[in-house]
């Protein structure tokens, strides 16, 4: 698959969590995303009319835009990425939960005994996140799996 060919999958197919995505649908869709998420880390500062190194909102607004409008196509890209290589969307789930953890240890108002247990929590999301990336990077099934037939078979 194509790199605009993925891109318009990924953004066809956002409310379809039950079919199998390809390696090459996935990782164009998330380079599409990180080239231009790089490409408004400038524009944000430019129209807020502040030079980029003084520029500290963490709520850009062309970036929180693209955010919601790319938000469900990832989700829904990552599930059926992880279809393609006959695993349960669920496996996903720790990461963010723990990831979360993280953030209220270094940023929310906890009590003390919750603030020393959130921390050492949170680096229990890298061991999924590792292992999501090796699993998005594996080849899918080439046959037909739980989750649907081969996504780069030729019907």
């Amino acid at each position: 698959m194509k790199f605009f060919d993925a891109v318009k999958t990924c953004f066809v197919k956002y409310t379809n969590f039950s079919d199998r995505a390809s390696r090459s649908e996935f990782w164009y869709f998330v380079l599409f995303t990180l080239i231009i998420d790089f490409i408004l880390m400038f524009l944000d500062p430019m129209i807020a009319g502040v030079p980029f190194e003084e520029y500290s909102d963490p709520f850009a607004p062309l970036s929180r835009v693209f955010f919601i409008a790319t938000f469900i196509p990832q989700l829904s890209v990552l599930v059926r990425r992880l279809h393609d290589v006959n695993r349960s969307p669920w496996w996903m789930f720790p990461f963010p939960v723990l990831l979360l953890c993280g953030f209220f240890y270094h940023f929310g108002e906890t009590p003390d005994g919750l603030h020393l247990f959130f921390g050492p929590l949170s680096l229990l999301s890298l061991p999924f996140l590792v292992l999501l990336i090796f699993w998005c990077c594996q080849r899918g099934n080439e046959e037909e799996n739980n989750f649907g037939p081969n996504p780069l078979s030729k019907e």
